[in-house]
């Protein structure tokens, strides 16, 4: 399973909705990951650029789109944005292939 950092800001009108009628969103938006044969790990209000903050898992990265697109399609949030992720082993593979590419900077 795949993991992405998801990041959302909410616009005026959703917090509204939230003020007037507060209510765990996790658990609203959870089954919706579960449905996509996903999960979401883990979810947190945020200060700053960002109102909310996850990441989940899912299958694959067309199944994330699917996820980001059906979110923005809502509405509710001004920005949403999902990032890929990988794990420390994958890291370390992509900074052995990087040392192999024979890159050179303008001006070198």
């Amino acid at each position: 399973m795949a993991k992405y950092l998801i990041l959302g800001s909410y616009n005026s009108t959703a917090w509204a909705a939230q003020v007037k009628e507060p209510g765990n969103r996790i658990d609203a938006v959870r089954p919706m990951f579960e449905r996509m044969g996903g999960s979401l790990e883990s979810a947190y209000f945020a200060f700053g650029d960002y109102d909310i903050v996850g990441i989940v898992d899912m299958p694959n990265n067309i199944t994330a789109a699917a996820m980001s697109i059906a979110v923005s399609a809502g509405g509710a949030l001004r920005t949403f944005k999902t990032v890929p992720l990988i794990d420390e082993e994958e890291g370390v593979e992509a900074l052995k292939k990087a040392a192999q590419m024979g890159y050179a900077p303008p001006g070198s």
